[in-house]
């Protein structure tokens, strides 16, 4: 994500005032979802359509397939991350999210995953980080704000 365009959205997106965020939130993902070739795209909205249907193992195909074919393309790994979290598969997710973070680390969706594998696995503290950096991204979104609100209450020992 190196366009100006870009940049104005995430900084629009930041702004805690910010009214209409979910259009802003959409404009950046479909900006994110443009890999620069139609057949990388297809392949993203083939793995996307998959996980969508419940068939994990078809989307962590097609988006290998991705991955494989532009390694560059952050969506592409953070698409499979999120079909590895589904599988259960917590290592490849982690390391997918850690390459998308890589190629874009205002990626406010791989944090939040990355946020959400340290929670199910009893890190709590390292979550509660995770997803205040997601925060600082995108202010808005109400399961990140959750997952703080809850976080902080077990981190702070006045939640079970």
């Amino acid at each position: 994500m190196a366009d100006t365009d870009d940049t104005d959205l995430l900084r629009k997106l930041a702004d805690p005032e910010l009214e209409r965020w979910q259009r802003v939130e959409r404009q950046i993902i479909a900006e994110w979802s443009k890999s620069g070739s139609p057949s990388m795209d297809m392949l993203l909205r083939r793995g996307q359509a998959a996980l969508e249907a419940g068939q994990t193992e078809a989307a962590i195909e097609h988006l290998t397939a991705l991955t494989d074919h532009a390694p560059e393309f952050a969506e592409g790994w953070n698409a499979r991350a999120v079909a590895y979290f589904r599988a259960g598969r917590y290592g490849p997710a982690m390391a997918d999210l850690a390459r998308t973070l890589e190629l874009n680390p205002q990626h406010f969706g791989a944090i939040a995953g990355l946020g959400a594998i340290l929670e199910e696995t009893g890190r709590d503290a390292e979550a509660l980080a995770v997803f205040r950096r997601a925060q600082a991204i995108h202010p808005h979104q109400p399961a990140i704000r959750r997952a703080v609100e809850r976080l902080e209450g077990r981190v702070m020992g006045f939640d079970a």
